[in-house]
């Protein structure tokens, strides 16, 4: 039985070192294993920050977007009580004014004409003097026509809430203008967030079937590991046993062996001869004595 091992123990070896290397690719694994996974969770850490912007923006958005809509109420608001000041300016106008008042853009257009004929025109003395006779009386007729104008206090207030209605409406529009603007902003900004949160997901998904793979490797790895110092402890048992039983074995042989001897002694001494002083403690030894 001995003979066999020296085979035993090559192949314990070649299982041992099989062993190791499976070893050393389950911890190369495991190490790649770990990588993966802080790749993983920091690009998941990633998207969870791009996300809770983009949502920071939505709610900008929405918020924006309320105003817009509150604005733009407000500015129809004006709009309509614009339309109606203005008609009842206009009403005013035709019934408290003169129809003389009614002609006054007119006059005012002429007056101008008149200046620019006389700042642009080569005339002769005469005529000079005809047109500048001209300009002066249309002038104080403006004049008289503003002043009377000014006397109808109801229809300069109705003038003045119409242009205050309008400045409103205005005022609301460039809001209902600038809110919008800035609204599209934040709505920009949401979508490419969103969309960069969408690309590190699709890199941290991968990363996570990479960790998958990396950790079923390993694992396959671990076992064949494990497979392998079995078979080595398999081998030290049947190395080992062989072992015993040889020892055993050649101890029975040593026994039968005293024991004939220590048999063949008793006999002499029997027989009456002399024993040895080694004769003697082999039979102490086998208990003959």
């Amino acid at each position: 039985m001995t003979e066999l091992i020296p085979d035993l123990e090559e192949k314990r070896a070649r299982h041992n070192a099989d062993a190791e290397k499976h070893k050393r690719l389950r911890d190369e694994l495991n190490e790649k294993t770990k990588e993966w996974a802080e790749r993983r969770d920091e690009l998941n850490s990633q998207v969870r920050k791009f996300i809770e912007e983009a949502n920071a923006r939505r709610e900008n958005r929405d918020k924006l977007n309320a105003e817009v809509k509150e604005a733009k109420a407000k500015r129809d608001e004006w709009n309509r009580k614009f339309n109606d000041l203005s008609d009842k300016a206009a009403a005013l106008r035709r019934e408290k004014m003169p129809k003389s008042g009614l002609s006054i853009r007119k006059f005012k257009a002429e007056l101008r004409a008149l200046e620019k004929k006389h700042m642009t025109s080569v005339l002769s003395p005469e005529k000079e003097r005809a047109l500048v006779e001209e300009i002066s009386a249309l002038s104080a007729k403006i004049q008289a026509m503003e002043r009377e104008i000014e006397q109808f206090a109801e229809v300069k207030q109705a003038e003045k809430d119409s242009r205050e209605a309008k400045d409103q409406a205005e005022m609301f529009h460039k809001r209902v203008s600038e809110n919008a603007e800035k609204a599209q902003i934040e709505h920009d900004a949401m979508l490419k967030l969103y969309e960069e949160a969408d690309r590190l997901r699709k890199e941290a998904d991968a990363a996570q079937e990479k960790f998958i793979e990396t950790k079923l490797a390993a694992d396959e790895q671990h076992r064949e590991h494990i497979e392998h110092i079995r078979q080595v402890h398999d081998f030290d048992k049947l190395i080992s046993g062989i072992r015993d039983r040889t020892r055993k074995a050649r101890k029975e042989k040593d026994d039968t062996s005293a024991k004939k001897e220590a048999e063949e002694i008793f006999e002499k001494f029997r027989s009456g001869e002399k024993l040895s002083t080694e004769d003697i403690m082999v039979l102490q030894k086998s208990g003959y004595m």
